[in-house]
């Protein structure tokens, strides 16, 4: 009976004490978040996400993630980066160089973390990768040497070709183009230019493609390629000609060369992780990829009746049967 005293009497003691004297919850911390598609679709969001629980956070419990996404709509992202930077989080993070000038717009002081896959000093975004000097920072899927590389890696399984089409975005601010002209000179290839600007563009630059004979097609991936991915890919296997991919899931392309993406998403978490600690923007240099895949479609060699080399099968990080 005693014990049953002493416990109305704290609670009612506890119902007196002013509201600025009781034991208050922990705050949790909480990050905005800003897509172009939905969290679904996502698959940069969904490696960040895995990252984050591997650094210990549990949404809502140690997080709380404010997501706005515009479903695939860019006429939505100013207004969803306002009412996102209205909410005031702690930091943001913005998944594309597509999405971050709207959050950039909307707020000078809110750390943003960004993953982007354009060269963000030329964007104006940070005024270098080593010092930031802004309320920007995060990851960068640019490596100048990348877009060589795959075309080395194009002519180390077509030793005789002659000339490749490259279908790129010149709005998409990144070095790959001009890369890709600096290696196929050294190899004897001849690059044709195939630029898009929206996804009406596509059938012109396909049938140019066609038309000017190319034996391979390398797309430099931007949303905008991505988006068109099918029907890049579904007009190489009509043409008979392989495709060298970089990041993101080129299923079906003879090869793929680009960025890790589950390192990546650490790398963006622990920026994350950092900044909800205090960490100034400024201060936290623009990390560049450092692991690379290295993808190889023996079904798809088979079917172009292209031989893979050993030393390539043996470079690869993955080998589809």
């Amino acid at each position: 009976m005693d014990r049953q005293r002493r416990a109305l009497a704290i609670a009612v003691l506890g119902a007196m004490l002013p509201a600025a004297a009781r034991p208050q919850p922990a705050k949790l911390p909480r990050l905005g978040v800003l897509l172009y598609s939905t969290p679904q679709a996502d698959p940069n969001f969904n490696a960040f996400r895995a990252a984050l629980r591997e650094l210990g956070y549990v949404e809502e419990r140690s997080l709380r993630l404010e997501i706005h996404a515009a479903g695939g709509k860019p006429e939505r992202l100013a207004e969803l980066a306002a009412e996102l930077v209205n909410a005031k989080p702690d930091a943001i993070l913005a998944l594309g160089g597509d999405v971050l000038p709207f959050v950039q717009k909307a707020t000078r002081s809110i750390p943003i973390v960004m993953w982007v896959s354009n060269d963000p000093v030329r964007m104006r975004f940070v005024q270098t990768l080593a010092r930031p000097g802004g309320n920007i920072t995060g990851v960068t899927l640019i490596l100048d040497q990348l877009a060589g590389k795959r075309v080395a890696l194009l002519k180390e399984l077509m030793p005789r070709l002659g000339r490749a089409a490259v279908l790129w975005n010149p709005e998409h601010a990144d070095p790959e183009f001009r890369e890709m002209q600096r290696a196929a000179g050294g190899l004897g290839i001849e690059l044709q230019s195939l630029e898009v600007h929206r996804s009406e563009d596509f059938a012109a630059a396909l049938e140019a493609a066609r038309r000017g004979r190319a034996e391979a097609l390398i797309p430099v991936s931007s949303r905008l390629i991505n988006l068109n991915r099918r029907g890049i890919l579904e007009f190489a296997q009509a043409q008979g000609i392989p495709v060298i991919g970089d990041w993101g899931p080129w299923d079906g392309a003879l090869l793929s060369y680009g960025p890790n993406a589950a390192q990546l998403g650490a790398r963006t978490a622990y920026y994350v992780d950092l900044v909800l600690k205090g960490a100034r923007a400024a201060d936290l240099p623009v990390q560049q990829p450092t692991k690379f895949d290295l993808i190889v479609d023996l079904k798809t060699a088979r079917r172009l009746e292209i031989a893979i080399p050993p030393a390539v099968l043996l470079r690869a990080d993955r080998v589809v049967e």
